[in-house]
């Protein structure tokens, strides 16, 4: 393409080709440019997930033919119009209250007074109309004591012997040492923490309304000490996880507030393996201050199998470790088409089975 004046053509014939080859590229340039901004943003304010009804993909693909001839037919004659007549969506019922539930029947009677009929007889009972209602018990904590009689013999009593004199039970086993935290006290903590992401001051509070004191600090010792009782169950269930055929994994980064030696706004990361026996998968999560290839390398020492990832580099290194076959994720090479497709006309309708198979 020309870029100076100085080395335009003199032939009409000439500029008017220089301008054609021009206008046609910037029409591709400038159709490029639109699929960027509605690809940014669909990214933005469109549509995150990606999943499709399997019943609706099979029966987009039997009935596709049909489709396409019913399309060409209304081409062919426009002017018919077809007119269908509109029904009434039926709203979904009330679920009925699971039965595992425990009942607490409560009854609402009339008096005996009201059970008087005008006539002057007494009204007989024919039946009776039952509804139901959920309610919740809050949560509530009661403190255990444990009692331990002390037993001595009289008869022994001032007499001088290798056996102590006053023998009591042992103490109950306790899973923090001379702590005030049964093992259900601590279940509920990790619990709230790690399954419904209720942090450690929060969890305070809420002891302090129920008119318990039990600072964040103290109840972050009880995990720590907790969580190093743990490990030899953590390494079995890594034993476990190494025997299956297949493992995945993926990292996802989080924010630590108050690390040492560390700003908060450094990323960190939470590593995930999943993998294990068929019908016994295990679930592993490690947190590491890096996303370094070496993670996984260290985690999967020894293992030999497939392990499947998103195709992130860092995996990479696993290459060096002999008998790990990497395979990638059907989800993400998906992923790549279906940006295509959002690029190429937003949400206008596609002809073909490739874009509803995607």
């Amino acid at each position: 393409m020309i870029s100076s004046i100085g080395n335009l053509p003199d032939s009409t014939e000439d500029l008017k080709k220089i301008i054609a080859e021009r206008e046609q590229y910037y029409q591709v340039f400038i159709k490029c440019l639109e699929e960027k901004v509605s690809f940014l943003q669909g990214k933005l304010f469109g549509r995150k997930s990606e999943k499709i009804s399997s019943g609706k993909y099979l029966q987009t693909l039997l009935f596709d033919e049909v489709e396409d001839t019913v399309d060409k037919s209304l081409a062919d004659d426009d002017d018919d119009k077809i007119i269908v007549p509109t029904h009434k969506r039926k709203k979904p019922g009330r679920k009925p209250l699971p039965e595992n539930l425990p009942r607490v029947e409560k009854i609402h009677d009339l008096t005996e007074e009201e059970k008087m009929c005008a006539c002057g007889a007494k009204m007989e009972r024919i039946g009776q109309e039952v509804s139901e209602k959920l309610d919740i018990i809050p949560a509530k904590v009661m403190v255990i004591r444990h009692i331990r009689p002390k037993y001595a013999c009289k008869k022994c009593e001032g007499v001088e012997s290798e056996q102590s004199p006053v023998k009591i039970a042992p103490p109950p086993p306790q899973l923090i040492p001379k702590s005030i935290a049964t093992a259900g006290l601590i279940a509920h903590i990790i619990t709230a923490k790690f399954v419904d992401a209720l942090p450690l001051f929060r969890q305070e509070k809420i002891f302090a309304r129920l008119g318990v004191l039990i600072s964040r600090a103290t109840m972050a010792n009880w995990l720590i000490k907790v969580a190093e009782q743990c490990r030899p169950l953590l390494s079995l269930m890594q034993q476990g996880l190494l025997s299956g055929p297949l493992i995945n994994i993926d990292e996802t980064p989080v924010q630590v507030l108050d690390e040492p030696g560390r700003a908060n706004t450094t990323k960190s990361y939470m590593w995930v393996f999943r993998g294990g026996p068929i019908g016994q998968q295990v679930l592993i999560f490690q947190y590491h201050p890096t996303r370094s290839g070496k993670v996984a390398l260290e985690f999967l020492a020894e293992y030999e199998g497939y392990i499947q990832t998103d195709g992130y580099s860092g995996y990479d290194e696993l290459a060096s470790q002999s008998g790990i076959i990497h395979v990638g994720c059907w989800t993400h090479a998906r992923r790549n088409f279906v940006d295509v497709l959002k690029a190429m006309g937003g949400g206008k309708k596609k002809k073909g089975n490739a874009p509803v198979a995607l």
